[in-house]
């Protein structure tokens, strides 16, 4: 009789803490999203990887983030108030725990200068291959160009993170060849990168 209590101790506490971090990491995700959403580019880069910086500080990230979404040429904005993410099962490989993150992710980009119909194809073209979406379509009364895409994160909980949530984003090129250089092929494996 004792023996069953301890297992389902054993086993109610492990579903606790897994909870637990399933729920800190949904939070995060939320965090580091509307982060993006409400251009908070500071929260952004806390929520960003350390492994991140190593190339560049905390400074060059958010100033990166910030020409992103506003410069002379255009104002970049996410549509979705609360995104629906899709979480994969949580898994701790080589000591190191992840997740990754999916996520429609619609984009507008209202530009400055009103554009002709050359230009709008031109810009077309460069936001597909830049945000690798299928859809992407200008709006002549908006002056702006919809940009309808999933996104991904990498989500990173370790020794380095001090056990907290951190992510990669796989929209931003740069993180996506760091991650994939950092982590080892069994990592990358089993978590279908």
């Amino acid at each position: 009789m004792k023996t069953k209590l301890l297992v389902l101790l054993l086993i109610f506490s492990i579903m606790s803490i897994q909870s637990q971090t399933a729920e800190s990491l949904k939070s995060e995700t939320l965090k580091f999203y509307e982060g993006h959403y409400y251009m908070d580019f500071k929260s952004v880069a806390d929520l960003t990887h350390s492994s991140v910086f190593e190339n560049a500080d905390t400074e060059t990230l958010i100033q990166k983030l910030d020409t992103e979404y506003q410069n002379p040429e255009f104002r970049k904005r996410l549509q979705l108030v609360q995104p629906i993410f899709s979480y994969t099962a949580i898994k701790t490989i080589d000591g190191q725990t992840f997740s990754v993150v999916t996520y429609k992710n619609p984009t507008r980009y209202f530009f400055e200068q009103k554009l002709d119909a050359a230009t709008a194809s031109q810009k077309v073209s460069e936001l597909k291959q830049s945000t690798k979406a299928t859809e992407v379509i200008f709006e002549p009364v908006r002056n702006s160009i919809n940009v309808k895409r999933s996104s991904k994160l990498i989500a990173v909980a370790d020794e380095s993170t001090q056990n907290q949530w951190k992510f990669f984003n796989f929209d931003d090129p740069i993180q996506q060849e760091m991650f994939l250089k950092l982590f080892s092929e069994n990592i990358k494996k089993q978590l279908g990168l």
